[in-house]
């Protein structure tokens, strides 16, 4: 587990690394990490490599059974074979979930900034995007409840990121118990992306949205995947769960001759990470902390104020001293490649990725240093 190693990206057909390819700029942008995944996940896949044999599969058996010890070991949430959708990604499960509720013409609603695909969903799927903005009170983003009330009209289904992406917070139980109420009153779904559950930096627990209450589960379609913890992205295996029949038939027939069925390595790598990729999590959840603690001394004073993540490997930056509009191209000037805050609604902020070995964090906050 050799998170110093340095490993070269370029010409491997890299979505991050090919963005800025013949420059010389590093890529912190796209939420995919620069470590090799497991060991363990990589002897799996060399076994399943092995066998030659690449046809038409499903789920395995196996598969679904560690899914379910991950969530009941890990959260204490007892899921039910049939309630879990297996999908090739998060963000077809997003078009699903608004198509799956509802009716054309009908809002979703969603809180900024945001991960990019929650704006778009809504419009693809003939659905109005209805938004409420988060705000920054004693150093932590939370809910503006009377923004959320205004934005709600002819609302039926709400997109919750959690842990949040990309201002990295961890709901509260309070939060998310205050969250239910409203979307209860409302007559709201819910469709909880938890993608980053297992990518907590502080000494707390993930809380599912549906295991903190049973009464509400049924409203609810949770979005998990094992790709952020374990850099498996390019390898397309994510779930739903989705206690509900009515809405699991309905979600799944949005699916149907539409969203393709997970790969066999997709399969297998998932269930890898989820029997035996404990060890390996736990080592780069230090990784993690100590880049993020980097950044932090890195920014102390300086013009680019920010919150440190309590999740994820995502930093948040405000550079509206910068540009009130458009910050990146200075980044870029200074060979620093980030998200730009416009794609999250949000213009002015910036994402930096720091999912990375230290030493190229440290070099990007080299490049950094004169912009602050």
């Amino acid at each position: 587990m050799d998170f110093d190693r340095l490993i070269n990206r370029r010409g491997t057909a890299s979505e991050k690394w090919d963005k800025y390819a013949g420059r010389d700029i590093l890529p912190m942008w796209v939420a995919d990490m620069d470590f090799a995944s497991a060991p363990p996940i990589l002897a799996a896949l060399q076994r399943r490599v092995a066998h030659g044999v690449f046809g038409y599969t499903h789920a395995p058996q196996s598969l679904i059974e560690a899914a379910q010890a991950h969530l009941q070991t890990r959260y204490g949430w007892s899921v039910e074979a049939d309630w879990l959708v297996w999908l090739p990604g998060l963000v077809p499960a997003l078009n699903l979930a608004c198509r799956a509720v509802g009716q054309p013409g009908d809002a979703v609603l969603t809180a900024t900034p945001i991960y990019p695909p929650f704006l778009k969903a809504p419009g693809l799927t003939g659905r109005r995007l209805a938004t409420a903005p988060l705000v920054l009170r004693q150093g932590r983003w939370q809910w503006d409840w009377a923004a959320l009330e205004n934005a709600a009209s002819n609302t039926k289904l709400m997109l919750l990121s959690h842990p949040h992406n990309p201002t990295g917070r961890c709901w509260e139980d309070d939060e998310l118990t205050a969250l239910i109420e409203f979307a209860r009153r409302r007559g709201l779904i819910v469709c909880s992306d938890e993608i980053h559950c297992d990518l907590i930096l502080e000494s707390r627990r993930h809380r599912p949205l549906a295991a903190l209450d049973a009464g509400f589960a049924e409203r609810t379609i949770t979005l998990m995947s094992p790709s952020k913890t374990w850099n498996l992205a390019g390898l397309g295996c994510a779930f739903a769960v989705i206690p509900d029949a009515a809405l699991r038939r309905r979600f799944r027939s949005e699916m149907t001759q539409v969203v393709p069925p997970v790969n066999a390595l997709g399969y297998a790598a998932a269930e890898s990470a989820y029997r035996k990729g404990e060890p390996w999590r736990q080592a780069l959840l230090d990784v993690l902390r100590r880049n993020r603690d980097a950044i932090g001394q890195a920014l102390q004073g300086s013009r680019l104020p920010w919150t440190p993540p309590e999740a994820t490997y995502l930093a948040w930056l405000d550079a509206r001293a910068i540009d009130p509009r458009n910050p990146l191209p200075a980044f870029e000037q200074a060979g620093i490649g980030l998200a730009d805050g416009r794609d999250f609604d949000a213009p002015g902020w910036l994402r930096l990725n720091f999912g990375c070995p230290p030493a190229v964090l440290q070099e990007a906050l080299k490049r950094m240093r004169p912009l602050l």
